[in-house]
């Protein structure tokens, strides 16, 4: 299945888009999906954390949101439709380690950017948001209604900035969608891109660094919780999935759309051992497993009600089979050199 390619009414084509982060994991599959829009795209990274090499076209920039005068020559140097946002950092050990970097990059520095858009008269902001904010699950699937009580750093932060987008729509007119990933993963379908996080937290690119060699077992983090097969179950969602979103909710705005906060999942939960058995039926491997216990703060199930974002972007996951996500970020691991990490 393809996704959409809607096409916004109420601007004139070329689009001009920035893409902040443009050069980390979901934010380079979404510089190629708004080029293949017919999109002029410009990314403005600082390359902490992203990759020069996986920006696939368009203008690159090299920039950080804390130097406000780099973003002053960047917005009195192009007009642009549409700012979408993916510099914050997402490692939750990290932001409970070290806070400071987390509130001074995803609140202070969101709100440099957001400055120099109210300034330079750009209304239109699309926010890469999380399902931290939601802290411990009341109820699954969980719902935009559900209570927002973010347990770490990480959630925290994005969770503040979603506040100061509804104070800056109120004050200044500026209008956003923020997106609440779930588990965002796989890779572009062509290839091309895929996850190239150091150090990689996320459970299927590990999973296929076991299955590639690079690694030499997975961690299994609990097998007694109150699931079918006692290991938890979380909601993936394929990363092109998730930038199709995007450019719906970007079209929204364009077409006089009012701010909104939306989940992004498949509405369909997949265990930890489910992800390890059909990573072996993709990859043809064995996979060494390694048992350990519960991690703190992990709840038995998360799993998104994405309801509202269907029915206000018109928006449907369209590779939501976890054969299909896996097989797709195989695809990436088999060309990716990296040493192998010792037992």
């Amino acid at each position: 299945m393809q996704t959409s390619t809607h096409t916004p009414t109420s601007s004139i084509l070329p689009l001009r888009v920035l893409v902040v982060g443009g050069a980390g994991y979901i934010g380079s599959h979404m510089v190629k999906h708004l080029l293949r829009q017919g999109c002029d795209v410009v990314t403005f990274d600082n390359l902490s954390t992203g990759y020069r090499d996986a920006v696939l076209g368009g203008e690159f920039v090299l920039g950080d949101l804390a130097d406000k005068t780099a973003l002053e020559s960047l917005f009195t140097t192009h007009r642009f439709d549409g700012v979408m946002h993916f510099a914050s950092f997402i490692q939750v050990g990290e932001s409970v380690k070290e806070p400071a970097k987390y509130y001074e990059n995803n609140v202070t520095n969101t709100l440099n950017l957001l400055n120099a858009m109210v300034k330079h008269n750009v209304k239109r902001f699309i926010f890469s948001s999380t399902a931290a904010v939601y802290g411990e699950p009341q109820y699954v699937p969980i719902d935009e209604a559900h209570p927002k009580a973010p347990i770490n750093p990480y959630g925290k932060t994005k969770w503040m900035a979603e506040q100061i987008l509804e104070d800056y729509d109120r004050a200044y007119g500026l209008k956003s969608i923020a997106l609440r990933y779930f588990n965002a993963a796989g890779a572009d379908p062509d290839g091309q891109l895929g996850e190239r996080h150091e150090p990689e937290t996320h459970l299927i690119p590990l999973v296929l660094q076991a299955a590639s060699g690079h690694r030499p077992h997975i961690s299994v983090f609990g097998r007694d919780y109150d699931t079918p097969d006692g290991t938890c179950i979380r909601d993936y969602i394929h990363v092109t999935d998730l930038c199709d979103a995007h450019w719906l909710a970007l079209q929204k705005l364009l077409n006089g759309g009012d701010s909104a906060s939306y989940n992004l999942g498949n509405g369909n939960g997949f265990s930890v051992q489910e992800v390890i058995d059909t990573a072996r039926k993709v990859t043809g491997q064995e996979i060494m497993i390694k048992d350990s216990y519960r991690r703190e703060g992990d709840p038995a199930r998360l799993v998104a009600n994405s309801t509202s974002a269907q029915k206000a972007l018109n928006w449907q996951p369209a590779r939501y089979n976890l054969e299909t996500i896996i097989e797709d970020a195989w695809r990436w691991e088999e060309k990716t050199t990296r040493p192998a990490i010792p037992a």
